[in-house]
């Protein structure tokens, strides 16, 4: 440490004496470089730390990938512990992928988004296979949030801290430097991951990770200017022939001969040589974010007193430095004179405009656009939305946005298995634009144990999509385990249909009101006898009112949110053809007829408690007044999944293990996760029956408790989870298993 301190000062006072000797006297200039390398770059910010922390200022700054990321941060005035609390708080699932947020889709959307394993786009008269790459919408939206503070600087070198980037030119091979221009798009094409990103147009050329051939651009620095090089790199460099185990691994290493030997080169560039020990570690350890700061701290600290030493030394030559600093305000706010659209092709600027909800000669922070773009996102027409503030003079700016189209139409597959309906793949088609302008329509296929098939049309009204009319059928088909006493009794065929037509209002992305009226027709036909048995169908009308509302972030393992689903509705006269056996003094005449009311109510709650625990509490209540010789509309009680109409979940019981018109049930749990998409859940609830109505033909106790407690991990295929679960007063412990997301 002794010699290396030694080196530092005579490189430092160096430059002095050359001044004496050419009558120039001048201080250096220090640069910083910052390699590539995936989630590992994070640990640049331990030095970025360092260097605050030691008052050593850069001049400087070149980046590759992630290194540019950092780099471009630092170099618009965002400081250390800044960048820090940016990368803590980033959702890098959501950010590393091709979903939106679940809360910018709309209303109507919501119960279809990210729901299948594979989504096959219509392109070219045939249905493709996903390439495989990232637009990273979210990645766009995050970075002009981050960078909107300098939207009017196309100049790096004007930057606070001049700063480069690098690329590579896809048709030469060739590292390209990104000096000028749209700072989110050089860094979106120095951190373009060949088969992870998509490449970027910029300024006519192709290009993608400048990573391929230049990880680490320290001579860029010195040929900008810098004096004095300190070199952050966190690449592992070639693998060594243990661990080369099979043919991926080979071609990965041959992909990084160019990239390896021109670091190589770099290395004696720099004055001070940084190398983090991260070889646990991979590109994509996004999920150990933290680990990987925290090791960057680690490492920052090492170097502070060298850092601090040269600050020092720095102020004794040449006295305390004097730098003006442009401050950037916090939260930007620009005046839009006007927009233009590229890339629009199946849909119209005014509908484009429309579903940003953009006007004239308004003024915008970055947080509005985000929203705007994330709402135009979430109509499901665009797979991608990026815009570029043009200066039209010192106050005012035009917004260019550059949109990719999603294809109209998709064939999706999913695969699901339950303990309740068992194996099933389902196949669904959708497609816009097809019947009606502005529109949307489906159709779905379980088909497995159990046959299930649904039909929609979404027909939206107006720009602004705010009203919809939804009609649609859907038939099921169930084998159904029936109960006595927590006890297996029987088995029977359940056959339903549904015919609805309904309208909404949605005043935002997460609330929906309106009005419907549905057919249903329901049909019991027993196969094994049991205690209880009905034979036979009822027909009935119902209309209705209804509220949704969905504020979740994610589909599955949400973090916050709520979710709510309440109807009140009026079940006109019924037209029941049953048979019953077994039941005493009952028979097929005392079915009644009458109309009643009847309300539904369900609403789901999350709140992140912390970075991996999150607590969530359910209500769900069912009530059908004055139901008492009616038939065929009970709540059904069981299960941990939803599964089919009038079905209350409770942890404790199978689907069907009891039957009331009238319920109510209380849940809460505790999410816990325990490694990256693994998470242990405890769940308990309590349920109460009969307390308006009561069931002339089920006897049930008027109270249950249950408890489960379920492993899951979400993978490709959707969530899998292992639970055993138990009632208080079934006194059985019984286990349960679904994978993947059901129908």
């Amino acid at each position: 440490m002794k010699y290396f301190l030694f080196f530092v000062s005579l490189i430092l006072i160096s430059p002095s004496i050359s001044a004496q000797d050419s009558a120039i006297h001048h201080r250096p200039k220090i640069g910083l470089t910052l390699s590539g390398g995936g989630a590992k770059g994070l640990a640049h910010i331990g030095i970025l730390k360092a260097l605050d922390s030691a008052g050593l200022k850069v001049d400087y700054i070149t980046g590759t990938s992630m290194g540019s990321i950092i780099g471009a941060l630092y170099a618009v005035g965002y400081s250390a512990d800044s960048i820090e609390k940016i990368a803590r708080k980033i959702d890098w699932d959501l950010l590393l992928s091709n979903q939106s947020s679940l809360r910018a889709i709309t209303m109507e959307e919501k119960s279809e988004y990210s729901k299948y394993d594979l989504e096959l786009p219509w392109v070219n008269n045939w249905f493709r296979l996903p390439s495989g790459v990232l637009e990273g919408q979210e990645l766009w939206l995050k970075f002009s949030e981050l960078f909107f503070r300098v939207n009017r600087i196309k100049n790096f070198k004007k930057f606070p801290i001049p700063f480069e980037c690098i690329a590579t030119d896809v048709s030469t091979g060739e590292a390209v430097v990104l000096d000028s221009g749209e700072v989110i798009s050089a860094i979106r094409s120095s951190m373009a991951i060949p088969s992870v990103f998509t490449s970027m147009e910029y300024e006519g050329k192709k290009l993608i990770d400048g990573g391929v051939v230049r990880n680490f651009p320290v001579k860029d620095v010195r040929e900008m200017g810098a004096d004095f090089v300190i070199g952050s790199n966190v690449s592992n460099g070639l693998m060594s022939s243990e661990k080369q185990l099979n043919a991926i691994q080979i071609l990965l290493q041959v992909a990084f001969f160019r990239e390896s030997e021109d670091t190589r080169k770099q290395v004696p560039y720099c004055n001070i040589y940084i190398h983090m020990p991260l070889d646990k570690y991979t590109m994509g350890s996004f999920s150990s974010s933290d680990d990987i700061i925290n090791a960057g701290i680690e490492k920052g600290r090492s170097y502070y007193p060298i850092f601090k030493k040269i600050a020092d030394s720095l102020n004794a030559l040449y006295g305390p430095e004097i730098r003006v600093v442009k401050k950037f305000p916090d939260e930007n706010i620009i005046k839009i004179s006007t927009l233009e659209v590229n890339g629009l092709k199946h849909t119209s600027k005014d509908f484009f405009r429309a579903s940003l909800d953009f006007d004239d000669n308004r003024y915008y922070t970055s947080d509005n656009l985000a929203r705007m773009v994330r709402h135009a996102s979430g109509t499901r027409y665009y797979s991608r939305v990026a815009y570029s503030l043009q200066p039209e003079n010192d106050s005012v700016s035009k917004i260019v946005f550059d949109v990719t189209e999603s294809p109209l139409t998709f064939a999706k597959i999913g695969l699901n298995y339950n303990q309740f309906s068992g194996i099933s793949a389902i196949l669904n088609l959708t497609t816009r634009d097809f019947l009606t302008p502005n529109s949307r329509s489906l159709i779905t296929l379980n088909i497995g144990e159990n046959f299930r098939a649904r039909a929609e049309h979404l027909q939206y009204f107006g720009r602004t999509s705010n009203l919809a009319f939804t009609l649609g059928a859907q038939f099921d088909q169930f084998s159904v385990t029936t109960y006595n006493n927590f006890k297996g009794s029987g088995l029977y065929a359940q056959n339903y249909f549904k015919g609805d037509a309904r309208i909404g209002y949605s005043s935002r992305r997460d609330i929906n009101v309106g009005a419907g009226t549905r057919f249903e027709w329901v049909n019991y036909n027993p196969s094994i006898n049991s205690s209880i048995e009905f034979q036979g169908s009822n027909r009935f009308l119902t209309s209705y009112v209804f509220l949704k509302q969905n504020s979740l972030d994610r589909v599955v393992y949400p973090k916050h949110g709520v979710k709510i689903d309440g109807e009140f509705g009026w079940v006109y006269t019924q037209s029941p053809e049953v048979v019953v056996h077994n039941l005493q003094n009952i028979t097929d005449s005392n079915f009644s007829i009458s109309p009643y009311a009847r309300t539904t109510f369900n609403i789901e709650n999350y709140d992140q408690l912390g970075k991996r625990s999150v607590f969530l509490w359910n209500l769900q209540t069912g009530i059908s007044f004055n139901y008492q010789n009616n038939v065929m509309n009970e709540f059904s009680i069981g299960g941990l999944t939803n599964q089919f109409h009038n079905q209350i979940t409770f942890a404790g019981l199978r689907e069907g293990s009891i039957y009331s018109p009238t319920v109510a049930a209380m849940q809460v749990g505790l999410r816990y996760e325990m490694f990256n998409n693994t998470f242990l859940t405890g769940k308990a609830n309590v349920l109460f029956d009969n307390f308006i109505s009561t069931s002339s033909y089920f006897k049930n106790p008027d109270f249950l408790s249950g408890y489960s407690l379920t492993f899951s991990y979400n993978f490709a295929l959707g969530p899998l989870e292992i639970s055993a679960m138990y009632c208080d007063q079934s006194r059985k412990v019984m286990g349960y298993v679904n994978i993947g997301i059901p129908f």
